[in-house]
């Protein structure tokens, strides 16, 4: 069998390139990284070393950011590309379009953002950032925390975040209600006490004490929350997003801040970032906000590289891939 070349697109550990050559000794595995970053930078000094390696590359792994320009016409031999992300709405129109598999690492960020989602509900309803206020102020001013307990959580898309939320929210004693794209009718399922079709979204808003958006961006989604969903949520609700940024209507959810539609909001993802400076986010009280690092953990390279290592040992076999992503759904 002629050697399977493997191209690495990201800067990753010299032990991590190694593990995936170990998977076989039919697998070449080289990393182009330093020379991406050069020509991104504007320096085309080893543009025609790099087009050489791309143009030998049968599989392609990295982040999306990573990927070299003009991806397709520079690999004429590419059968697979494994991105390091969850989600691909990043990805070019183009190999979206082509007969290119393409795989992810959905459900490997399904502990650190849960995490995060209640990390960021607790904040809210224990009113961290009035305590961080008063302390810069040094401000001794005693109030009335709520708590999680009993509060309904409604999480819109449950994926393997989603459900991860919904465990960690009953753990709490919240009630747990959800949306999911494949449901028909209202159901239950494991954590969720009420499983809606996504046409019941009002529903599910105007229940809601936390709106939690897990769900993939795509054509269907960008967009949809926006001033009537905003104006369905309870004027003491909590919008949580650690999804994607284009499935809010950030204008209409600034409004719904200043003119207290809603209670507050706390939020990992942006539709520009880094957020710009003149955005108001930066200054609405009711707002708390990180920037885009819900999914990290310390060992993700890592993680990345197990998932990619088990697809490599499944494309030598013939076999069905972890986290094939369908292109017309989008995720």
């Amino acid at each position: 069998m002629q050697a399977v070349n493997v191209v690495v697109t990201t800067p990753i550990d010299e032990a991590l390139l190694k593990r995936m050559a170990a998977v076989s000794d039919k697998i070449k595995v080289e990393s182009v990284s330093a020379m991406i970053v050069g020509e991104r930078k504007g320096d085309t000094s080893a543009k025609e070393q790099l087009d050489s390696r791309l143009a030998q590359a049968e599989v392609l792994y990295g982040w999306i950011h990573h990927l070299p320009r003009n991806l397709l016409a520079r690999t004429p031999r590419l059968k697979w590309l494994q991105v390091m992300s969850a989600g691909v709405d990043r990805l070019p129109e183009d190999i979206l379009r082509s007969p290119i598999a393409v795989t992810c690492v959905s459900g490997l960020h399904a502990i650190p953002i849960s995490e995060f989602v209640l990390e960021q509900m607790l904040m809210l309803v224990k009113q961290a950032p009035e305590c961080f206020r008063q302390k810069q102020e040094k401000r001794w001013k005693r109030f009335t925390p709520q708590i999680l307990h009993s509060k309904t959580i409604g999480i819109v898309g449950l994926g393997s975040i989603g459900r991860e939320v919904a465990r960690l929210a009953k753990a709490f004693g919240m009630r747990v209600i959800g949306t999911r794209r494949s449901a028909k009718k209202t159901g239950q399922s494991r954590y969720v006490d009420a499983l809606y079709p996504r046409e019941q979204l009002p529903q599910l808003l105007a229940e809601s004490d936390f709106v939690v958006l897990t769900l993939p961006l795509t054509a269907e989604t960008k967009g949809m929350i926006g001033e009537k969903e905003l104006r369905a949520m309870k004027p003491e609700a909590f919008l949580i997003n650690v999804a994607r940024g284009a499935i809010v209507d950030e204008e209409a959810l600034i409004r719904a801040l200043e003119e207290k539609w809603i209670a507050g909001a706390g939020l990992d993802v942006f539709v520009a970032e880094p957020l710009p400076p003149e955005s108001k986010f930066w200054t609405l009280p009711n707002v708390i906000f990180s920037p885009h690092v819900s999914g990290e953990m310390p060992d993700y390279d890592l993680r990345a590289t197990e998932v990619f290592c088990e697809n490599l040992r499944r494309y030598l076999a013939g076999k069905k891939f972890l986290h094939a992503v369908d292109k017309q759904k989008g995720y």
